[in-house]
């Protein structure tokens, strides 16, 4: 069973909601490994209400966020966008749930610059997690399924660190080092 992680930022979160969210994750439950943890981040600012579920399993990262009126609306877009994500990806997942991957990306404690003065940058976050070796075109999907501009990877040809990316007027770009 998929373990199910629940954040209310600026909300207290009602038994008959995570209910709920139990519920409807209950369906994507059959494709994912036991292993597979699903969080989910509920915020609230004003009269607009945010839900955002991510969902790791073997290396596979989906995301949707749904900002609505109401919480259960919002709730509703965010499975609704999983689903067509899985759907439109169902070739891939089938292989790429069964094969062992990331660690489980640990997010830092936010980080200060000491710093000060022109020309310094802040960094405010700091990720860490293990790059995978995969092809060009599952680096692609990955970038996809997290909603992201960009995606880090190791490629599977030549073992070394490469970054797909959004272009601006369309497509996507690779950026490969150079000696």
């Amino acid at each position: 069973m998929m373990k199910i992680v629940m954040i209310g930022r600026k909300v207290t979160l009602h038994d008959n909601f995570k209910e709920l969210v139990r519920k409807k994750l209950l369906r994507f439950d059959r494709l994912f490994e036991d292993d597979a943890e699903a969080k989910v981040v509920v915020t609230v600012e004003k009269n607009r209400q945010t839900v955002e579920i991510t969902i790791r399993s073997r290396g596979m990262i989906y995301r949707a966020e749904s900002t609505a009126d109401a919480m259960n609306t919002a709730l509703d877009d965010v499975i609704d966008a999983l689903s067509s994500q899985i759907r439109k990806n169902k070739k891939y997942l089938s292989k790429e749930l069964r094969r062992a991957g990331f660690d489980e990306l640990q997010a830092s404690n936010k980080e200060k610059s000491d710093a000060e003065g022109e020309g310094t940058y802040d960094v405010v976050r700091t990720k860490h997690f293990v790059v995978k070796p995969m092809s060009v075109d599952e680096a692609i999907l990955q970038m996809e399924m997290i909603e992201h501009q960009f995606f880090m990877f190791r490629n599977e040809k030549n073992g070394e660190i490469n970054v797909v990316y959004r272009r601006k007027g369309g497509g996507f770009g690779l950026l490969e080092p150079e000696e």
